[in-house]
């Protein structure tokens, strides 16, 4: 059984036009092939029911015949479905298809697709300037971080294998003394483009230009140690600064510290996720920090000033006559520093009671002396 059209855009049955257009610029902006989470499958899927919902007339035949609208529309010979759409615009696969070449772009001048494809994808009735140049790429990677590093905050050098300028060009591709000449076969515009015809109107069908790749503008000679990329793959330091508080499992961004893009494009971030080493003395609950101290029974029984290592070094702790095990004492201000706030957690201090196992004789006569009593 056909999926319900309403569905697929998750919208009502009652939703207005523009509700209904809205739904679809959302998803076809999430789904889109081009786009790195981008479903090929779901996006022909919503482009089919926009197609449907997106016109007065096949609204009206989808809500009367329900999921069997193509069945009864075809009888009428006035069926229309992504394939059709896709062999109109000269591609197995419609303008995403990749049926004409990579890069290739297709413009509408009919109904609303043209304007919606145009917001979404870049190109259209508002498409004028060339395209994008190849932005470098953003890196992932994870950091064993010390525990007190994590805490107080270090600054530390990390080694990247990666694209970085071209030192030979400057990063603009071109021999040193040569010139950067406007691309012929573009006109400088990045990209060359066709009009046809077809049974649905007339489609613009713009591809990245082979020679300049888009750029609009290519070396006179290309530089020989990039090869006209502008980038070169090399071992690059890159000095982090770690704040304070940083907890376990977040991430910094040092922005244009990725892949350097090509011939001079914009540079991609790194993103570094930091893996925080546990300690042997301290556990941490968010920014308080948690440890334990063992009490003899007379220090419980009688009272006692114990030392406590911190953070910060060792304090004496002051325990009152009477304290049962597990008790929990907190030293203020002696935990993590907030990440984005002034101060500091605390320091949560668990007695452990130790219970003698080997008593003299004395030592058992004086606590029978003190269970009579």
């Amino acid at each position: 059984m056909s999926k319900d059209l309403y569905e697929i855009l998750g919208v009502a049955k009652d939703a207005s036009a523009d509700e209904i257009k809205k739904a679809y610029r959302k998803l076809a902006h999430k789904y889109h092939p081009d786009k790195p989470d981008g479903d090929e499958a779901k996006f022909k899927e919503i482009n089919g029911a926009y197609q449907v919902l997106g016109n007065a007339e096949r609204r009206q035949r989808y809500d009367q015949f329900g999921p069997g609208y193509e069945q009864q529309a075809g009888a009428r010979g006035q069926g229309f479905n992504w394939e059709d759409f896709a062999r109109a615009a000269g591609g197995a696969g419609g303008p995403f298809g990749g049926g004409q070449g990579q890069g290739q772009r297709v413009e509408y001048d009919f109904g609303d697709f043209g304007d919606i494809f145009g917001d979404i994808f870049g190109f259209g009735r508002r498409s004028g300037g060339r395209s994008a140049r190849t932005s470098g790429q953003d890196i992932q990677m994870d950091m064993q971080l010390p525990f007190r590093e994590a805490v107080f905050g270090a600054e530390t050098d990390i080694s990247l294998y990666t694209h970085v300028a071209c030192l030979k060009c400057g990063g603009n591709g071109a021999e040193p003394g040569t010139k950067i000449e406007t691309c012929q076969t573009c006109g400088g515009q990045g990209q060359v483009a066709r009009v046809q015809q077809t049974i649905l109107g007339q489609f613009r069908t713009a591809s990245i230009c082979p020679d300049c790749h888009g750029e609009g503008k290519k070396p006179e000679k290309k530089c020989t140690k990039c090869n006209g990329e502008g980038r070169v793959k090399e071992e690059e330091t890159v000095r982090v600064k770690i704040p304070a508080g940083i907890s376990d499992g977040e991430t910094i961004r040092l922005s244009g510290k990725g892949e350097v893009g090509v011939r001079g494009s914009q540079a991609g971030d790194l993103y570094i996720t930091v893996r925080v080493q546990p300690d042997p003395q301290f556990d941490r609950d968010g920014d308080d920090i948690r440890s334990t101290a063992e009490l003899s029974f007379s220090q419980a029984a009688l009272g006692d000033k114990i030392p406590v290592e911190t953070l910060d070094g060792e304090v004496m702790l002051k325990v009152p006559a009477g304290t049962q095990s597990g008790k929990v004492f907190k030293l203020s201000e002696k935990g993590v520093p907030h990440l984005r706030t002034r101060g500091r957690g605390d320091h949560l201090v668990t007695v452990q009671v130790v219970t003698p196992t080997k008593l003299s004789r004395k030592q058992k006569q004086l606590l029978e002396e003190l269970n009579q009593s």
